[in-house]
């Protein structure tokens, strides 16, 4: 790492500054503070209707301090590329990142135009996940290891309270990204997280059991072994809560909370099949909360404009008046967070290319408040999809439960081995679970989403274009 990016090196209690924190405040541009935790379902928050009891009390909080949008989408449901473009404002196949790989030496970043306005980059946990690292300008850093594989509440609390400190004692605004790990496999109680004993994992407050929880609509209920593994996912997202509520602790003993917007998202969907690697609305779909006293209002709820995660670095810079960067495929929705309009926010494209085992599933899919069309470019009838999600309870339930129900092995077929295209109706069918690609009846919208897709190809230059033109169009 270069000089500009030094680790944490300082000492303890430099926080004494002549300024009080009020004033402090007014005499800095905004802080960001940018909370991303791993692999959780868009609705296992109180405040987007989980009847789970006293799931996230913290996360509820904040929402209810600031806005919440409805249809926000992550662009790679897959971690690192997630995060990648969530730092560049650009697509996959335009920061070099399609899977778990570098951006492009000459991507500009969110950090380093921060670095260059005079602020100081911080991130915890989930380091490795923004590469090469000198590329993010980091000023401080706290690894996962530190924070006991990025999930100890408390520690939280401490280290951020540390970063805070830092800022404080030199004066200057901060960019903090702060990755929570939970409810990222493995679940607590799991049998992976007790195969990893080489590994600190924190211990939990709060067990759920299976008769506590509701199974994700997209999965069968009734099943023994997935409830007992969706408890297990819950007592993470539990966990996770307490995380951020320990976050928001911090920096409002910070006195930095009132000149300070916190951003709230999931990287991508619940590690299960039909979410995470994928394209579906619960793969993309995340419950993007932000709250910025003064600036946003307190329980607002922006229902129909579609953001997408080529959206934060713009917005970001936007909202720290940093100019803006040429080249970013994304724009900033800081106008709705004023509580203005914005024209154009009816679609988002989300991408899937390859595993983090560096296997390569080409799927593209446009999606608009009222249909989903997905593309896949890998399908042949032989060639069987494999993920992450398959490695747990779940997915192994679920091929045993549909040798004696034919709609439940349909499903895994259907997962394991896909169609070439896959068209939804979100308003009748908002998990996805009745392809329309073949009916007749959709022939027209069909027509209509893969032009939509087809544009955002050529215009990007999508390496899987030509198989596009060769599969799909007439």
């Amino acid at each position: 790492m270069d000089s500009k990016c030094t680790r944490r090196g300082f000492m303890a209690g430099m926080g004494a500054l002549a300024l009080s924190p009020r004033v402090f405040a007014e005499k800095q541009k905004p802080n960001v503070l940018f909370i991303t935790v791993d692999d959780m379902d868009y609705g296992s928050l109180g405040v987007t209707g989980c009847k789970v009891p006293d799931i996230t009390p913290n996360i509820d909080k904040l929402a209810s301090e600031g806005m919440r949008f409805e249809q926000a989408h992550v662009t790679s449901a897959i971690c690192q590329p997630c995060r990648s473009v969530l730092m560049t404002g650009r697509y996959p196949h335009r920061n070099g990142a399609m899977g778990f790989e570098p951006i492009n030496a000459d991507t500009p970043t969110l950090e380093e135009s921060l670095h260059a306005a005079g602020y100081m980059n911080g991130i915890m946990a989930k380091v490795g996940h923004l590469t090469p690292q000198p590329k993010f300008c980091w000023d401080w850093i706290a690894d996962a290891k530190e924070l006991r594989q990025g999930r100890d509440p408390k520690l939280f609390y401490k280290y951020s309270k540390e970063f805070f400190e830092k800022v404080k004692s030199e004066g200057k605004p901060f960019f903090m990204m702060a990755n929570s790990q939970d409810p990222h496999r493995p679940f607590p109680g799991s049998a992976g997280e007790k195969a990893n004993k080489n590994k600190d994992f924190p211990e939990v407050s709060r067990t759920y059991k299976a008769d506590e929880i509701t199974v994700p609509p997209f999965l069968p209920d009734g099943i023994p072994d997935i409830r007992t593994e969706i408890a297990q996912y819950f007592t993470s997202v539990h966990r996770c809560d307490e995380a951020v509520g320990q976050l928001l602790r911090s920096l409002k003993e910070s006195g930095m909370e009132q000149n300070t917007m916190v951003l709230f998202i999931s990287d991508n969907g619940i590690s299960m099949p039909y979410a995470k690697t994928n394209c579906y609305m619960c793969s993309t779909s995340t419950p993007l909360i932000v709250r910025w006293p003064g600036r946003v209002k307190p329980e607002a709820l922006n229902h129909h404009d579609l953001v997408s995660g080529i959206d934060f670095m713009p917005t970001i810079l936007d909202a720290c008046g940093v100019e803006q960067v040429k080249g970013m495929d994304g724009r900033s929705f800081l106008p709705l967070l004023e509580g203005g309009s914005q024209g154009g926010r009816d679609k988002v494209f989300t991408f899937i290319s390859e595993t983090s085992a560096k296997n390569e599933y080409p799927m593209r899919c446009v999606r608009t408040g009222k249909y989903s069309y997905i593309y896949n470019a890998w399908p042949d009838g032989k060639t069987v999809f494999k993920n992450e999600p398959q490695s747990g309870l779940t997915f192994k339930a679920m091929k045993a439960a549909g040798e004696k129900d034919g709609k439940i092995a349909e499903q895994v077929k259907f997962f394991l081995y896909r169609t070439r295209e896959e068209l939804y109706d979100m308003e009748a069918d908002p998990i996805e679970l009745h392809n329309l690609a073949a009916d007749e009846k959709y022939k027209p919208e069909i027509e209509k989403m893969r032009s939509e897709l087809l544009q955002m190809m050529v215009s990007t230059n999508d390496p899987i274009l030509p198989k596009f033109k060769e599969q799909v169009l007439p």
